[in-house]
This record gives structure tokens, sequence and C-alpha cells, in this order.
């Protein structure tokens, strides 16, 4: 449930919108995420979603969701649907229909030819290596291209033929004629079209040639009423294309979008780049976009992240122009602290050691219910049963305890989490003198009570044998063991593949046991497991016959790289 209380923390672009209202530049805000639909969004995409529907949350205003699908080579309907899935999940909805850039592909047809017939757009033949060549540096300005004093006829005659498929992929270009000298590159007659011959997910093979990102954002925006149009610090640069465009063509919009920047999120020990994602799930180094040790929403959900636990994330990584360089363990913090309270208790072992109950009496030896949350009622409880013999956990016992030990040791007692007070009086071992049973007796009167004259300190889980669910359980760990794995320079001074850089025990698989309740819970659904951390039954994988739980996040920060 979303409430304005987290999306409440001040920053620049707050302010910059309460100056626009108090001022009546604008009577109310209009805000747009604005994805391209060539890969599943990510941790960054997450915090621009809560940015841009947050503030529109706040303000009672608008947000558009709007696919920009100006490359149809890399796009495809797969990773619309994802992104729907993914903005509905994250608890936002988005005023309208979805939009799509390409909708508009008309409208940028007409506004092109505008700005042709007012001498500001011409066709260019020169290759991309002549372009380049022809662009100057940063330090050096760039020269004309022989073709840019081409007359209004000649061009509009060949834009109209480059639409109508006269011409080979790639020959020709249509760009705006501003300042070749310009000390910003990117106004330094920048393409607006290019010809290229591919199937488009949502016009088909309507058009043979399609308009670039610059060109076609700016115009969207315009179209859609935006107000504030909210980038990362790399679009800054081109900021001035923004409003040049906008200045230039004939758009009767009545609203004047503006472009402001901010910084885009750097999480370390994982990476955001689209293409090195696809790179992980096509070399296989991962199972797919959804894997849960993947920065994609949809992995984190599958990981067992909460909406709630990423908005608070998001408020907490800020928004601000200065660098947005974030720690895994803030990420895991907001989940763990949003679990802590949402998520219900159970007991379960992951590396099970045999403990008999030497002196189990049927009909004695009592059961005992327990809430499945102690600060929530409203969860319900479920009981705990007994038998003669039950799993602990192996790290729970130790024949030799290091100094401050208050768990199970032989000749020593510890309270069962919801159960008896047990006492230790044998250690069984095999062969290779492997400690694989303990005998233990029972104290009858500690059910629910401290036993008499004595202090037992340690408290352990466990699970009855008898009535145990055998569950598969994935302990998923970060998937990278270096803080920034895409800028590593080897001793040559280039950057090493950031897959040299894969933690080969970011997913451990294994059979565990855990309390009865668990044989019956749907997909998605997130538990405590106490003492261990916090774990979903998978979205996929799971079943009534096959429990599958993927670990989330441990119960305390814990982790140091190997």
């Amino acid at each position: 449930m979303l409430n304005k209380d987290q999306f409440a923390d001040n920053h620049f672009i707050r302010t910059l919108i309460e100056e626009d209202l108090k001022s009546g530049k604008h009577e109310a805000v209009q805000t747009r995420f604005p994805p391209e639909p060539n890969g599943y969004l990510h941790i960054g995409h997450a915090k621009s979603i809560c940015l841009n529907f947050g503030l529109a949350y706040i303000y009672d205003g608008l947000c558009n969701l709007r696919f920009d699908d100006t490359n149809p080579e890399k796009e495809n309907d797969e990773y619309v649907n994802a992104i729907k899935e993914d903005v509905e999940w994250l608890g936002f909805h988005w005023a309208g229909e979805p939009r799509f850039a390409s909708n508009y592909f008309d409208q940028l047809y007409d506004y092109a030819v505008g700005l042709i017939k007012d001498g500001k757009a011409y066709v260019d033949d020169l290759t991309p290596e002549e372009m380049r060549e022809y662009r100057g540096t940063l330090t050096e300005a760039g020269k004309n291209s022989p073709y840019r004093d081409r007359s209004i006829e000649e061009n509009l005659d060949l834009f109209m033929r480059m639409k109508n498929g006269e011409f080979p992929d790639g020959s020709k270009t249509l760009r705006l004629k501003i300042d070749m000298a310009s000390g910003n590159i990117n106004m330094r007659d920048p393409v607006i079209y290019r010809i290229r011959r591919a199937h488009h997910h949502n016009t088909g093979d309507k058009w043979c040639i399609y308009p670039m990102y610059d060109y076609t954002h700016c115009i969207s925006d315009a179209i859609e009423g935006i107000t504030h149009s909210l980038c990362t610090l790399e679009f800054e640069a081109h900021r001035p294309l923004y409003d040049w465009v906008l200045d230039n063509i004939h758009a009767p919009h009545a609203t004047r979008p503006r472009q402001y920047e901010f910084s885009r999120l750097e999480l370390l020990y994982t990476i955001t780049s689209k293409r090195k994602l696809n790179q992980l799930v096509v070399e296989k180094h991962v199972s797919g976009w959804d894997d849960p040790r993947m920065p994609t929403i949809s992995g984190m959900r599958r990981r067992g992240y909460t909406p709630e636990g990423l908005r608070l994330f998001a408020k907490r990584a800020g928004i601000s122009k200065s660098e947005n360089i974030v720690d895994m363990s803030v990420l895991e913090g907001a989940i763990r602290e949003e679990l802590e309270n949402s998520a219900p208790r159970l007991m379960a072992v992951l590396n099970p050691l045999k403990v008999t109950l030497t002196n189990f009496e049927a009909g004695k030896t009592q059961s005992r219910c327990a809430a499945f949350h102690p600060n929530h009622e409203e969860m319900g409880e479920r009981e705990i049963p007994v038998s003669q013999t039950i799993y602990i956990e192996a790290d729970d016992f130790a024949e030799n305890p290091p100094k401050g030990f208050k768990r199970l040791i032989p000749g020593g007692e510890v309270r069962l989490r919801h159960g008896y007070v047990i006492k230790c009086d044998e250690v069984v071992k095999d062969e290779a003198g492997n400690v694989v049973e303990l005998k233990c007796s029972i104290d009858h009167d500690t059910l629910g009570k401290n036993p008499e004259g004595r202090k037992v300190k340690g408290v352990i889980h466990w699970v009855s044998a008898e009535h145990a669910a055998e569950i598969k359980v994935r302990l998923y760990d970060r998937l990278f063991t270096v803080e920034r794995p895409d800028a590593v320079r080897g001793e040559d001074g280039n950057y090493l593949p950031f897959t040299d850089f894969l933690n080969p025990e970011s997913i451990k698989e294994i059979t565990a046991y855990a309390e009865p309740a668990a044989k019956d819970l749907p997909a998605e659904s997130r538990w405590q497991f106490e003492r261990i951390g916090y774990f979903v039954t998978d979205r996929k994988d799971h079943g009534k016959d096959t429990p599958v739980f993927n670990r989330t996040v441990t119960l305390k920060d814990s982790w140091q790289p190997k």
C-alpha cells in the first residue's frame, strides 16, 4: 500500500516542481517513465520508477508509461510485457494506456519534413566512418558535410524516397543543421533519421526509416504534455539538443517540457548494463533474466525482495546530482528491515543433525502452539509437533565449544525454541569420528516455563523428524566478488572481463527440513526461517510435492568478499 511518506524526502527536483507550481508555470505535474523495451528492468530503473511515479503521486499528478521503441532490432513484446509487470508489481499505475514512441512515428515524420522546409535539416550521404571524421573532436571543431547545402526541394525529395524504401540501409541519413563548430558534440548536426529495414514489434513493416532517440524523446514528451522530463546525468549534454528540437519544430503543444538530470545509481557488487546483463543470460552464467542473483526487478522479485523494500531502498539511495554509489548492504538492509515486520516465522533446519529424545513419551511429551509473528496476532499461530527424533542445526552442537558458545554441548542443556529444555547425554559417532547423532533427555517440567534452580541461556531451533516437510533450499549470494566487476584493470591497463569476477559460491542447493506448515504454501510466499534468514517459495519451481525456497537475505549482514 502506497503512502506519501514513502516519498517524502526533499531533493532538488521537488524544489523545482514546487517553484513551478507556485509560480503558475504548471498547474499540475505530469511525469513519464520511458524504458526502451530491449531488456528487463534493473535496480537502477526501480529507482527511476519510484522517482517518476512517486513525484506524480505526491503532487496528485499523472505519470505515463512510454516505451521509447526506436531501435526495432533489439526490441520485442517479451520486454514490453515484462516491464509492465515490473511497474505494477512495484505498486504503481500509469495514466491511461501504455504509450509507445512508435505511435508517434507519423507525427515525427511530419515534424522532420517541417524542419527540412525551414532549412533546418538535410539529407546526408556520408558513411558512418566519414561522419565520424567530419564530426571533429572534443578539442577540434567539426566541418560541414559536402551535402549540407542541398536545396530544400532536393532534401524533401530525398527524404520522401528514403521513407519509400528507394535507398539501401545506411546509405543516407537525415541530419539537423545546427553548428558543426559547437563545443557540444551532440549539437554538431546530429542524425535524426536512418534507413533500417527491420521488423518493428509495434508498427510491423510499415517503416524502413526510424527516428533517433534524442529526436523522438523530446517530441514524445511534448505530445504527451509532460511537465518534468527526468533523466540520469549522462543525458545532461543532450539537453541543449532536447531544447533545440522543441524550439524549432512546429508543435502546437500547450505544455513545454523541461529536462532535468539526476545521478544514476551505481550499486556495488553488481552490474546494471543491459548489454552485460544480456551477456550473462546468453552465455548461461545465470538461468535467465529472472535468475534470483540478477539485479533485474524480476530477479529480485524471484529472490523474495518486496515492492515495499525496494521503495524503501530507493528513498534511502536518494536523488541528487552528486555520485550515487551505494553498497549492496544498503539494499539488503532495506529488504531485511521490511521483511522483519511483514514475514511470518517458521523453523527450518538446513544442516540437520539427528537428535533422539530418549525419554520421549507419547501422550506425555506435548506439542505447543506458537505465533507466526511475535508482533502480529492477526497472522495466527501454528502447532509445532514433537516426536522422539528431531533435527537440530549441526552448527548448534559443539564437542569442543569455543568461548562464549551458548548452544548444545556434551552434558549441557539448551532450550528448544517453542519447546522443552533438553540435555545432551551421549554423542554418537561414525567410524570416521564424525558426529551423527545426539542422545538427549527432556526436562518435562520446562514446557513454557524456566527450569527450577538453574539457568539455561541457549535457545536453538529444531523440527520433528516425523512431521517435517522435506524442502529444497537455494542459498543465493552476491553474483560478483568485487565491488565494480566491470571496472577492474589488468596489468596492461585494459579492463578485464567482468565475468572473471563471478562468485562461484553465488548459489548452493541443499535438501533441508521445515515445519509441516511449509508443505502447503503457495508460490511467492515469504517467510523468516527463525535464526537463519528470510526465504521465499520460488515463483516458478515451487510446488506441493517439491517445496522450493530461495534465500532472500540473511538475518544479519555478515557478507565478506572472498
